[in-house]
């Protein structure tokens, strides 16, 4: 977009100086300007422009003209005509310019507040994605500890069920022997 802005703006500014030069000439009366530079402009714009067909007619008029009229005097433009549409041409064109000019600042002041935004956007994601790379961090940490702690309680438990069985058959064991020992002394005291 800055590309045709700048393409239309460097056109209609050489146009314009272009208009400005063929004005001044035509204000002292001079036509010579005709065969230069400024005259091939000031044609391609008489057809490029959007004007009534009386005006484009007359400027063709004026154009198609040499440095000189018939009489051998240099061109004279008749009440001004000529000067009016070259002065209503660049008024035109520098209306034209103007509101390009006006368009690219606006379009250049919503690019730079959308970039603004986005930075803000891009910021603040990033901010969330290292927020939440920082907890998954610590969440993998605490399932590891979770899940070695749960390791060792397994392990514990195990360990704790072999202790109860050998605790048990111990157990049933010294029941055993008491009740051995029991009847022993019974049988003693009874022996007695």
């Amino acid at each position: 977009q800055k590309e045709a802005f700048d393409r239309e703006s460097t056109s209609l500014k050489a146009n314009i100086a272009a208009l400005r030069s063929a004005i001044a000439a035509v204000e002292k009366g001079k036509s010579g300007f005709l065969q230069t530079s400024t005259g091939s402009v000031l044609k391609q714009l008489s057809l490029s422009l959007d004007m009534s067909g009386a005006d484009r007619d007359v400027l063709a008029s004026f154009l198609s003209q040499g440095q000189e009229s018939e009489d051998g005097s240099e061109y004279a433009p008749q009440s001004g005509e000529i000067l009016g549409i070259l002065k209503q041409m660049g008024d035109e064109m520098d209306q034209q310019l103007t509101d390009i000019t006006a368009q690219e600042s606006s379009a250049k002041a919503t690019s730079e507040s959308l970039v603004v935004a986005k930075r803000k956007e891009i910021a603040a994601a990033t901010a969330a994605i290292e927020e939440k790379t920082g907890r998954a961090g610590e969440l993998a940490v605490q399932k590891a500890t979770v899940a070695n702690e749960l390791e060792d309680t397994t392990e514990g438990l195990a360990e704790d069920k072999k202790f109860l069985a050998q605790l048990n058959a111990a157990c049933e064991q010294k029941k055993a022997e008491w009740q051995l020992f029991g009847k022993t002394l019974a049988e003693e005291k009874d022996a007695l």
